[in-house]
């Protein structure tokens, strides 16, 4: 039996709009999929949360002004996020799925030493794709020396030039007692060994150490490794670790009397160690804040005669940006300027330069050899950026701050902490 389908008479006006529809629509399908589109894993929650927040934001602000003002050869940039906590096996899990099933251009943006070291392995394998790993938050050696550095390029300098640097002011200034509290993995053993080494040159070595555990929380009491350092009678204390763990120390080590100087490096998230421990001075009146030292890899996001820095905190504020939430620690609440989204800005702008050498139809093939051709680069702070074949770290200068009247402050004269 033969089915006969009656014919319907649409008005023309419906079919204008449905034409009009179907035009839209096909247009913003190929304009996502043109999206240049890169892979970030990193801390969203957990006790470093913050600084895969803070440098995702900064990204971001500059990412969202490319999109806003035509994209890079055409192309809008997206950011394909996952949170790995700050531990390698989420971390090797999300790297897969970018390379595997998001098919990400390349990689950007991730946080820490531990998760670093471990997806190593997953670029070298994956090498006939030419997957590169841009400006990852860690100073840490094994992703700067054989067989990991010719996959990963980074922005910052490394730990061994941040604790090397602290090592001498201080030993200039006549501290040469120095003690470490470090991180057990990884992470705190690159610290540990640029303090090491660097002593070394001066025929010293390091008079105490203690270590944490990955995780810990800055309402963990730390008071044995602070009678382990306190036992060594150090006149200064190199902390490699992160906010929590390192506010939690400064703050157990400060109330058991250890009045010395204690830099950290930084990983730290000054800001986030900061707010901390002034929170804790309100509580319990004291100053906590006192004889702190950080190592910085970028300038001051103060410093407004920088153009950079200018145009940091204009898109900072222009577009306030913001991690998905499916993503960020509900906990958590946004810092208006830091150095770790002044650092995540530099990335994406250093980014968006590269991206723009390779062209309109971007090739990863192509990657390497661009970026290794990239001398003196501009980018609007103090230092310009090089990259070589035998050179895939962009910036070499270290800076220092401290903690005036709750501000941080870049240091100008060591003479202070004279002993």
């Amino acid at each position: 039996m033969q089915v006969t389908r009656p014919h319907i008479s649409y008005p023309p006006v419906f079919v204008y709009l449905f034409l009009s529809l179907m035009v839209i629509f096909s247009y913003v399908t190929v304009s996502h999929a043109s999206d240049l589109n890169i892979g970030m894993s990193a801390a969203f929650q957990g006790p470093t949360g913050g600084l895969g927040s803070e440098l995702y934001r900064g990204s971001m602000a500059y990412i969202e002004h490319i999109n806003q003002t035509g994209g890079v050869n055409g192309k809008g940039i997206k950011i394909i996020a996952y949170d790995d906590g700050y531990n390698p096996v989420p971390a090797i899990k999300n790297t897969i799925h970018l390379i595997e099933q998001d098919n990400v251009f390349l990689l950007f943006d991730y946080v820490g030493t531990p998760t670093v070291t471990r997806i190593l392995p997953i670029l070298k394998s994956n090498h006939d794709k030419h997957i590169f790993l841009f400006f990852p938050f860690t100073g840490a050696q094994p992703h700067r020396q054989p067989p990991y550095d010719e996959f990963v390029f980074n922005l910052r300098a490394s730990y061994q030039q941040e604790t090397g640097g602290l090592v001498d002011n201080l030993v200039r200034v006549g501290r040469k007692r120095i003690a470490v509290f470090y991180q057990v993995d990884a992470y705190g053993r690159s610290g540990w060994d640029g303090v090491r080494t660097t002593l070394a040159n001066y025929g010293l070595k390091i008079v105490g150490e203690a270590t944490y555990h990955r995780g810990t929380r800055y309402s963990d009491s730390l008071k044995q490794q602070v009678d382990i350092i306190k036992r060594s009678v150090p006149d200064a204390i190199i902390s490699i670790g992160a906010y929590a763990a390192c506010a939690a120390f400064i703050r157990d080590a400060r109330d058991a009397g250890i009045n010395v100087p204690i830099a950290n490096v930084s990983f730290v998230g000054t800001e986030f160690l900061v707010n901390l421990l002034l929170n804790e001075g309100q509580r319990t009146g004291k100053d906590y804040v006192f004889n702190l030292i950080n190592s910085q890899v970028i300038p001051s996001y103060e410093d407004t005669s920088l153009p950079a820095v200018r145009e940091y905190r204009k898109l900072m504020d222009q577009y306030e940006p913001t991690p998905p939430q499916e993503l960020v620690d509900k906990t958590y609440t946004p810092l208006r300027y830091s150095f770790v989204s002044f650092e995540g800005f530099l990335n994406a702008k250093l980014l968006v330069a590269i991206l723009k050498r390779i062209g309109n139809d971007p090739e990863r093939s192509e990657i390497r050899k661009i970026v290794e051709g990239i001398h003196n680069l501009d980018i609007g702070i103090d230092a310009p950026v090089s990259f070589g074949p035998k050179k895939h770290q962009g910036l070499d200068k270290v800076y220092y701050t401290t903690v005036m009247k709750g501000k941080v402050i870049p240091i100008t004269d060591w003479s202070q902490w004279r002993k």
